[in-house]
């Protein structure tokens, strides 16, 4: 079993022309029978690792999930490409369970997915004692860890499990893990000689952004107004909040409906039903909603109220953009909301409260930062961002000019909390500046400070935005019980002039900058004829409403883009096209030639051959690497091939490695080039290889005490490689 018969697959049965970050690294471990640990993040391509697998051994592969809608989501998808997958769970009626085990014994099937509860039942141990377990795959692995975020004690009980399969390779995969929860995978599956790869968890197509909460249905009503045809997930605390929000966006006309534990099961199933086969615009949801849930053109999640940590938080954002297009990561942040979770934390004891005051201390650092959001939340999974910063959330995307000196203000409020003894809250200082006679300001005698009255100026609302900014910078905090301000020890410089405050005040408005806030965007997202899309999403809502499967099943919109872009008009050009692979080409090729013909024919538009010819070459003659080896050896550069190939940088970079792996020569001067290290970092980079080998990334990674990433480490591991070749 070779990398290249993957590729194949990939190729030929997904329609994908390249292998994402680590998919091929893993699969290789995988078909080597080597027990592997898998982190990345959600839209990562995790499902490929052993899907492909599946389709290369002879035997069976199960899939362990706690989520059904997940199962039924994969395999209906799966079944559209033309791979045998089942679902054993609770869901099925008794005769097509009865249905589903005799394909499973008549060797019909590659992939099983089952639910833990069922796994553990004595029927289906019997069942699978029958067959050859090739593959046991755990989804979802951060389950098993008590110091995850979603600790299920059945998934304890897997351990013991694997051990009935000795013969099979174990890969456990989650998307959100910690290093600490990452150590208790591995410990609890009795792992610890596997290999562990960890994707980067930067998903650089996501916006995020954090706004103050103040008046969030006129927020969010601001949000969605530029955005009347995405889809999107609102996340809401309680159910009370989900159902009110729901009917108050449906009374605005939005196509929306309610998901949350309250509602009656085939309810609940309705609604997510609706949602995924683009019935409706937008789901307003507790946390319940969206494990499992593959839809890729989720063009935005809100966060109406605070998530409880982090993990929940990016579990959430990840539901959004698994497409690769730009999407939009809103949250409304506000002090209630703190105090709630707070509250909640306050019923736990020992081990658990300890974990959740952690991670609600993590989380607000994040909401609060100032720096590049992609640090904070990139370190608490332990990886490092080492880019000044990221163009894609607020704070990158905010002007340095936007930044205005509230010093003077600042001092007068600072000092107005002082003078009341830093025992009130933030509106009632903004009432003493304001010089109010509220009730309460004259009881506490606070007219008679020398402070009162001296910011008439402003409103009381500004006040109050000044008051989270000082938070923000850490001049002032709150007292966890009571909410009273308190100023911290770095005030002091402030307030006798040795430091100065610069920020922004308002940090309410939620759009994204028009300019900067798809800066992610591509030339194919940018350019895309919008009039041919919508006639392709018709017919595919058709197609799909005929079918009784969600419309992204049988083609994403980054394929219909790219359709709608280049104007295909044969089935010669649509190998060319993300997402076709052979066994959708010739089971909906006639059917979207048909719109995309009729439609030029009316606009008297021609394809845009010479860019697909290329394209439908590069996906259908044999090993890309020979291609791309010899156009480099005659001169193209690595990032003219990445540019005609319509492929990333490392994918160029793997083809010139298998290019060198069968015997032939690289020039080391033209791709040390494209690194960005300075000479004496490469040389140190270099050294390390000498040391550890430039074999396996992973050692000199762990050599170089992570400072290195690993997209400057494979240039120069093939850099090197040529130099020794």
């Amino acid at each position: 079993m070779t990398i290249e018969k993957a590729g194949q697959i990939l190729q030929e049965t997904f329609g994908y022309n390249s292998f994402r970050p680590l998919q091929q690294e893993i699969i290789s471990n995988v078909l080597a029978q080597k027990d592997s640990l898998v982190i990345m993040p959600t839209g990562g391509g995790k499902s490929l690792c052993y899907q492909i697998p599946s389709m290369l051994f002879p035997g069976l592969t199960i899939v362990i999930s706690p989520l059904i809608s997940l199962m039924k989501d994969q395999v209906e998808q799966l079944s559209e490409v033309g791979i045998p997958a089942l679902f054993l769970n609770s869901t099925l009626s008794k005769e097509q369970y009865q249905v589903n085990v005799a394909r499973i014994r008549s060797g019909d099937v590659k992939l099983l997915y089952l639910a833990p509860e069922t796994l553990m039942m004595a029927k289906t141990r019997k069942l699978l004692e029958e067959l050859t377990i090739d593959c046991f795959t755990i989804d979802e692995a951060h389950c098993i860890s008590e110091w995850g975020h979603d600790f299920r004690p059945e998934y304890r009980q897997l351990a013991q499990v694997r051990k009935d399969f000795p013969n099979s390779v174990c890969l456990a995969l989650t998307a959100t893990a910690t290093p600490r929860v990452q150590e208790d995978i591995r410990s609890s599956l009795e792992m610890e000689k596997s290999e562990v790869f960890v994707a980067s968890f930067d998903r650089k197509n996501l916006i995020l952004k954090i706004a103050d909460k103040q008046k969030p249905l006129e927020q969010i009503l601001d949000f969605l107004y530029t955005r009347k045809r995405e889809s999107g997930i609102i996340y809401c605390f309680s159910r009370r909040q989900v159902d009110e929000l729901a009917y108050d966006l449906k009374q605005q006309g939005y196509s929306v409906l309610p998901y949350h534990a309250g509602l009656a099961e085939q309810e609940r199933s309705d609604h997510q039903d609706a949602f995924i086969r683009d019935r409706i615009q937008i789901i307003v949801a507790t946390v319940a909603f969206g494990m499992g849930i593959n839809k890729p053109d989720v063009r935005f999640v809100i966060h109406h109220d605070m998530p409880q940590n982090i993990e929940s938080y990016y579990q959430q954002i990840g539901r959004a953009g698994r497409d690769g297009r730009t999407a939009d990561c809103l949250l409304l942040y506000s002090y209630s909301d703190r105090q709630k979770i707070q509250y909640f934390i306050g019923q736990k004891e020992g081990d658990e409260k300890e974990i959740a005051e952690k991670h609600l201390e993590d989380l607000i650092g994040y909401l609060e930062t100032q720096q590049c959001r992609r640090k904070p939340l990139m370190n608490y999974f332990g990886e490092e961002y080492t880019e000044s910063e990221c163009g894609m959330c607020d704070n990158c995307l905010r002007e340095k000019g936007d930044l205005e000196d509230y010093t003077t203000e600042a001092r007068k409020y600072l000092s107005t909390v002082v003078r009341s003894g830093q025992r009130f809250g933030a509106h009632h200082i903004a009432d003493i500046l304001r010089g109010s006679s509220a009730k309460k300001i004259l009881e506490n005698n606070h007219d008679q400070l020398t402070t009162y009255g001296i910011g008439k100026e402003w409103s009381k609302d500004q006040w109050i935005q000044l008051s989270r900014l000082l938070i923000r910078s850490g001049y002032l905090k709150k007292d966890p019980d009571h909410g009273s301000l308190i100023l911290t020890e770095e005030s002091e410089s402030l307030l006798r002039g040795g430091a100065s405050l610069l920020g922004i005040l308002d940090r309410t408005q939620t759009a994204s900058g028009a300019a900067g806030g798809r800066r992610g965007e591509s030339e194919i997202e940018k350019k895309y004829d919008e009039f041919l899309f919508e006639e392709l999403r018709k017919k595919r809502k058709e197609l799909a409403e005929k079918l009784e499967v969600p419309p992204y099943v049988i083609f994403p919109d980054t394929t219909l883009m790219e359709m709608s872009y280049y104007y295909p008009q044969s089935e010669e050009m649509l190998p060319g096209i993300y997402g076709v692979g052979s066994a959708k080409l010739k089971k909906y090729g006639k059917d979207f030639l048909r719109v995309i013909r009729t439609y030029c024919e009316g606009k008297k538009i021609d394809d845009r051959a010479g860019v697909l010819v290329n394209k439908v070459k590069k996906t259908t003659s044999g090993k890309k690497y020979e291609q791309v080896g010899q156009a480099f050896e005659q001169g193209k550069g690595v990032l003219e091939l990445a540019e005609e190939h319509g492929v990333k940088t490392a994918t160029i970079l793997s083809h010139l490695k298998s290019w060198l792996d069968d015997g032939n020569p690289l020039e080391k001067e033209r791709i040390v080039v494209l690194s960005g290290l300075s000479e004496r970092k490469q040389h140190e980079v270099f050294k390390v290889f000498d040391l550890v080998g430039a074999d396996v990334l992973k050692h000199a990674y762990e050599e170089l005490n992570k400072s290195v990433d690993y997209n400057e480490l494979r240039i120069l591991q093939l850099a090197y490689q040529a130099g020794h070749s």
